[in-house]
């Protein structure tokens, strides 16, 4: 099991963030904690693993569990621990029927909190990958992976992923950086201090809502949501529930649009689990992207002519459309879920917005000019909100 860091402090990549963009190299000033094993990476590849595995090992260390995150252009598609999948989940999820370890099924879970962001994403776990989760991941479109390390078994699986060519990279779990960091912008150096808030049960405990009673599961997804939101770019929004994220909302320039997002991504997580969902009969060899992308035409409410041809084209037998009255009584079901958010509420419509998509459980920053107005939202739909009172802002 390799389990080495490279010895060296510069690694070359392919190019910088564009391909007309050289001179692109990883430098530190002392030995680099990162480790190519397999695969020639570029620059956003390392800012989606780089970020993707903090968001892991946090995840680890805030609940004890194993982690994983699925990154997609410097944001998470989707963050998850280790909990047994049920059955029509793991159909919507398209691993009916496979033996997962607790890893395996941690990034089974965050692959599919939106499997249409998580197409060709990096994938970072917090744990030595197996054999489980390198079968896995193996199946999926997947660009990248990074993890503190690899069975040797697990390791020659990946290895012959994508004609070899893909990316496999060994993390140092206890690597810390220095407490400050640098960025260069437009030629000018920026400087601060690292973002090194511990998340923790101690965001949850300040409960300013009448209703006061937050059960260990809920902490749990709460914990989930905040630390997701530390690696996901500003303004930003989470919605978790049964130890994963079911909706991210990432870099809106208004909050509301955030909560309209995630809280969008969310209802489409649930809405793929509806029977007539779980029981499309698909034309023969349509891959699961293909799959993926005619479960979500499906959920769409207009298409034009050539795209309704092309839906239609997907399948054995064409599945009938939800009415906008059905897909609500589905998504009435949908209840218990946490919502986190990197900074203050401004105004209610948040969660207005949250409780259509079963949100019960909040945990922001608190110290907005309107926190009695957002209280009494919170109030009128019998949530559970607590001040965490750390801002978590990630640029």
């Amino acid at each position: 099991m390799s389990q080495t860091t490279d010895t060296t402090n510069v690694l070359e990549l392919r190019y910088g963030m564009n391909p007309h963009q050289k001179q692109a190299k990883l430098l530190n000033d002392g030995p680099l904690p990162l480790k190519v094993l397999n695969g020639d990476p570029g620059f956003i590849n390392l800012l989606d693993a780089l970020n993707g595995f903090q968001l892991a090992r946090e995840l680890r260390r805030a609940t004890g569990l194993p982690a994983a995150a699925s990154f997609k252009h410097v944001s998470p598609a989707g963050a998850a621990v280790a909990n047994p999948i049920p059955a029509d989940l793991a159909k919507a999820y398209f691993v009916e029927g496979l033996e997962l370890s607790p890893l395996a099924t941690a990034y089974a879970r965050a692959r599919g909190a939106d499997r249409m962001s998580s197409f060709g994403d990096a994938a970072a776990l917090s744990d030595i990958v197996d054999v489980s989760t390198a079968q896995l991941l193996k199946r999926e479109v997947s660009d990248l992976v990074v993890a503190p390390g690899y069975t040797d078994e697990a390791l020659e699986i990946l290895k012959s992923k994508k004609g070899g060519k893909y990316l496999i990279l060994q993390i140092d779990p206890d690597y810390v950086p220095e407490p400050v960091e640098k960025r260069n912008l437009f030629g000018l150096t920026l400087q601060q201090e690292r973002n090194d808030a511990v998340i923790d049960d101690s965001q949850l405990t300040h409960i300013v809502t009448e209703n006061k009673d937050l059960p260990d599961n809920a902490k749990r997804d709460l914990l989930i949501a905040l630390v997701t939101l530390k690696y996901t770019q500003s303004n930003s929004i989470c919605y978790a529930l049964d130890g994963q994220t079911i909706g991210i909302g990432a870099g809106q320039q208004s909050r509301i649009h955030c909560t309209r997002l995630a809280g969008d991504k969310a209802d489409r997580w649930f809405l793929r689990q509806h029977p007539t969902a779980l029981n499309m009969k698909f034309r023969e060899g349509l891959s699961r992207a293909e799959q993926n992308n005619a479960i979500d035409l499906w959920l769409e409410d207009e298409l034009t002519p050539v795209e309704q041809a092309a839906w239609e084209a997907a399948f054995a037998e064409v599945p009938a459309k939800l009415t906008r009255e059905e897909k609500r009584e589905w998504l009435n079901k949908l209840q218990g879920v946490s919502y986190g958010s990197d900074a203050f509420l401004p105004f209610r419509d948040n969660l207005d917005r949250a409780s259509r998509s079963g949100v019960k459980y909040v945990v922001q920053a608190g110290s907005s000019m309107r926190d009695a107005e957002v209280l009494q939202a919170a109030n009128d739909y019998d949530m559970v909100m607590a001040y965490s009172g750390v801002r978590l802002f990630h640029h």
